[in-house]
């Protein structure tokens, strides 16, 4: 996707969220075995142009998007190995406007067991976001361990 020439304009970040949204739509119509009126009810909603809507209607109805988004992801789950991180401090936007937000930079060294070499995952998020996850995290471990003391 990134080397696309019509999207050469576009902020790469933009577009990886972009196509993150597009594939979870994709996953869960197909694990809904969503009908095509579902769908375009759904996307209808999020205020997506009829002609796009009708376009992607035509190509899940080949089901060959949920077989390709599927087959991407693979059929082990990637396993965390290591975690690293650093504080950047923005000053400015691309717009030149002054904002002084801390963010952190995160690096997720990931591997799976079928072997194949998967890219590290890295995301930027702000303090509150990043006390979020670790809380989440803290409490995914502790279900773990209650579920594996039953």
């Amino acid at each position: 996707i990134l080397d696309d020439p019509d999207l050469k304009d576009i902020d790469p970040t933009v577009l990886k969220h972009c196509h993150a949204a597009a594939a979870m739509c994709i996953l869960e119509a197909g694990k809904q075995k969503a009908d095509i009126s579902a769908i375009s009810t759904c996307l209808e909603d999020c205020k997506v142009d009829k002609e796009r809507i009708e376009q992607f209607c035509t190509e899940y109805q080949h089901r060959g998007l949920v077989t390709v988004v599927s087959s991407s992801i693979g059929r082990s789950p990637l396993h965390i190995t290591d975690v690293s991180w650093r504080l950047e401090y923005q000053i400015k936007n691309n717009q030149l406007h002054k904002t002084y937000q801390p963010s952190y930079l995160v690096t997720l060294n990931v591997e799976n067991s079928d072997s194949r070499s998967h890219p590290d995952v890295s995301f930027s998020c702000t303090m509150e976001q990043l006390q979020d996850l670790v809380g989440k995290l803290k409490d995914a471990a502790k279900s773990l361990e209650r579920a594996t003391q039953m």
